[in-house]
């Protein structure tokens, strides 16, 4: 029996996992009850980032769901606890549930535009520039969440097209040179998509930073300052736009420049395979087809303006959307229904053990320091300390948590008579800037990135956590640095 136990505890994972997720289930009682709880929440955080880490072993909802469980029955935090930072992130769940799924039923025309782009465009620097730009710029209206659902998508989309090519050409058979190369062109072709789709990501980042609906912990900031849709642009922009300048001006250099993980050429007969069923697809439209991409783009248009207008929370928008095409173009059934909504929920399951361990961070105070410790800094290097240590924390741990710890400190420590209102506002710029930019240096640092590090692509083109934080790093660097740079001379 207990042969068989051994055996099934995290399924085929490495006996090393196994034994290292038991360590840690071993090891936190023993810290909480016998060094401090203090110590127990920041462990607990490490292990947490572990399991995001090693996402590709073991997806972390069984490993991780075991360490946010075990929080919970040894008194790190308590179900209540867990329940209120559920509670208090729901509109972010309700746009995972509802509106990625929403993306599935207009995936037709934005495959179509995505097409078009990849087999137009042969240079591959300007084609990463291009997915930088309108990831930014799209995600400046759109959520980052649902932008990065339509890219995930369209890459995976590309990638089966490209494995049918392989298969159905037997090219795999038969071992040989044949086989040798045909598999080097297919790492290249994984490093290609690999490539595009950390552009977008960074893009999705960026541009969610710029505007009051980009990113969950933009509104809530907005919201507390009395900001509008152009007065939080308006405050945050001395320090994003040129972050986003420079990003813009990385992102063609890393390509050029074949930096480390980047250069990767798209193969021509991965182009041939995408660009012979863009062809066939063209040759296939009919009047229910156009009909199709009519009712999808007059969808886009309209939800993009629903998100500009912040007319509802997001994801009550996405079920609007999914009901309105439903209806229009006859999905009927249940089971029609069950595709557009799998791809979301596990990352959902995720996020709300995600959010258990957040009860931890926050019952347990772990925050609380490094707050008091910005407090000791005057004029702008409290600025930059503020905006340090939101960018670490919010890789460590999740931005839009360490977003609402530091503006409600802020906010408290207004009211309370510690500083003037411009200086405030200063304050809460950075808070925003700082659980925006350096947190792109990991994928739980941003929702988003969390959600492509969890996605059915990832596996397909080899793209583990550390792949992520070595294509994201020269980004980071250059644009924190930005960021930091403009806070302490200009701000």
């Amino acid at each position: 029996m207990l042969t068989i136990l051994a055996n099934n505890f995290l399924g085929k994972t490495p006996s090393w996992y196994k034994l290292t997720i038991l360590t840690f289930l071993v090891v936190n009682p023993l810290v909480f009850y016998f060094v401090s709880h203090f110590a127990a929440g920041w462990l607990l955080l490490i292990e947490f980032v572990f399991t995001l880490a090693l996402a590709l072993k073991c997806y972390p909802i069984p490993s991780g769901g075991l360490l946010a469980l075990e929080a919970v029955i040894i008194g790190i935090t308590t179900p209540a606890g867990v329940y209120k930072e559920v509670a208090g992130n729901l509109p972010t769940l309700l746009l995972l549930i509802f509106m990625v799924a929403s993306v599935y039923y207009v995936k037709d025309v934005f495959f179509l535009l995505f097409t078009k782009t990849f087999v137009s465009i042969r240079r591959k620097y300007i084609l990463s520039f291009l997915f930088f730009f309108i990831s930014a710029v799209v995600s400046a209206f759109l959520d980052a969440l649902t932008l990065m659902a339509v890219i995930i998508s369209a890459c995976s989309n590309f990638y089966a097209i490209y494995h049918r090519y392989l298969v159905s050409s037997r090219l795999f058979e038969g071992g040989g040179e044949n086989a040798r190369t045909t598999e080097a062109e297919l790492e290249e072709f994984c490093g290609f998509l690999r490539n595009i789709i950390m552009h977008g990501a960074i893009g999705t980042v960026m541009g969610g930073a710029m505007t009051l609906v980009g990113e969950p912990q933009n509104i809530m900031i907005a919201t507390i300052m009395g900001w509008s849709f152009m007065g939080f642009f308006a405050h945050c922009s001395p320090i994003s736009v040129p972050v986003m300048a420079v990003g813009l001006i990385v992102c063609p250099l890393l390509e050029i420049f074949r930096f480390p993980g980047f250069g990767y050429r798209l193969p021509e007969n991965a182009r041939l395979a995408i660009l012979d069923n863009y062809t066939k697809k063209s040759q296939q439209i009919d009047r229910q087809t156009i009909y199709r991409y009519v009712i999808q783009s007059a969808a886009v248009a309209l939800l993009v303006l629903a998100l500009a207008f912040h007319v509802a929370e997001v994801g009550l928008i996405g079920i609007a959307l999914i009901v309105v095409l439903a209806a229009l173009t006859g999905v009927i059934k249940e089971h029609d229904f069950v595709e557009a909504f799998h791809h979301a929920m596990p990352f959902v399951t995720l996020l709300a053990i995600f959010f258990a361990i957040l009860a931890v961070v926050h019952d347990q105070h772990l925050v609380a320091p490094l707050s008091a410790w910005v407090f000791t800094f005057k004029g702008h290097a409290q600025l930059l300390a503020l905006y340090l240590v939101n960018g670490t924390l919010s890789f460590v741990s999740d931005n839009v948590f360490i977003a609402t710890v530091f503006i409600n400190e802020m906010n408290g420590a207004f009211l309370a008579g510690a500083f003037q209102q411009e200086w405030y506002e200063k304050l809460a710029v950075v808070v925003n800037m700082g659980t925006n930019i350096p947190a792109m240096a990991t994928p739980n640092g941003h929702a988003a990135l969390l959600f492509l590090l969890t996605s059915s692509l990832t596996p397909m083109i080899k793209l583990s956590y550390m792949q992520m934080v070595k294509l994201a790093l020269p980004y980071t660097i250059a644009m924190s640095l930005t960021g930091g740079l403009v806070i302490y001379f200009w701000l």
